[in-house]
């Protein structure tokens, strides 16, 4: 009988209904507490607080309340890895990103924990610094850097800084497409791309360079080559190219086009 009365006096959790059980306010572990008196504490060493940062489960308050420590912030190792965290507020991270030096905004851009949106604004900060910062930085960002940067980085004066970029791992088609449709991409980058092993062949590239000034007759045949006299129209009707060029494109299109059909 008092098993029974027992029994029924235990609350039925699987009887609450779903939406109360939601609003419920999340119990806060132990753990966090500790992690946030520590993170208050003003006798927290750089060493302590770097322990802390390591772990990618540490709350955003906790997080916040770091880097509210003033002699913290004085530690570059700190206030990266503050930068870096996922649960940084952007309150936070943005400020501190923009006091960083150049190989440091790369490490953040670069990191894979740290979201998406922080990593553009390190990226933005890194671009906007591009014409202030020396050869050797340029050329090591060109090697190693994110595609945004490197794709920045192909309209760089030196042209071994572009040709460096071209090579960059992370450099995608769409970042080389965006650098040749800007008004300052030189000739060289044109006639760079037009030869390159891997960009040239492909076919948004190709159209792209078939739009600038800077292509030479022997490019532009070869990548016209498998096209339909009607897309070569399109794309000569936006074409900077020189009009004899586009003449003798025109003319050996339809070339081909009446030797199909007389097969």
């Amino acid at each position: 009988m008092n098993v029974m009365n027992d029994q029924n006096e235990q609350p039925n959790s699987a009887a609450e209904p779903a939406a109360a059980i939601s609003q419920k306010p999340a119990l806060r572990s132990p753990e966090h507490d500790d992690w946030l008196r520590a993170a208050s504490d003003p006798t927290l060493t750089g060493d302590q607080a770097l322990a802390l940062l390591h772990r990618t489960d540490l709350p955003g308050e906790v997080v916040e309340q770091l880097a509210k420590n003033r002699s913290l912030l004085k530690l570059r190792t700190v206030t990266i890895a503050l930068a870096s965290h996922p649960h940084t507020p952007r309150h936070v991270s943005i400020p501190l990103i923009r006091q960083f030096y150049t190989f440091d905004l790369m490490k953040v851009a670069l990191s894979p924990v740290v979201p998406s949106d922080v990593k553009l604004i390190a990226d933005k900060v890194l671009i906007a610094r591009l014409k202030t910062i020396t050869l050797g930085e340029r050329s090591t960002l060109a090697r190693r850097s994110s595609g945004r940067v490197a794709g920045a980085l192909l309209l760089d004066a030196e042209e071994r800084i572009m040709r460096t970029a071209l090579e960059n791992a992370r450099l995608t088609e769409s970042q080389v497409v965006q650098a040749l449709v800007k008004p300052e991409a030189s000739a060289t980058l044109v006639q760079t791309v037009s030869r390159h092993e891997k960009w040239s062949l492909r076919r948004d590239v190709q159209v792209v360079l078939l739009r600038t000034e800077h292509l030479s007759l022997a490019q532009a045949l070869a990548f016209t080559s498998e096209m339909s006299v009607e897309q070569l129209c399109e794309i000569l009707t936006t074409s900077r190219l020189p009009e004899e060029i586009k003449s003798q494109l025109l003319l050996e299109s339809r070339s081909r086009k009446a030797s199909t059909l007389d097969e």
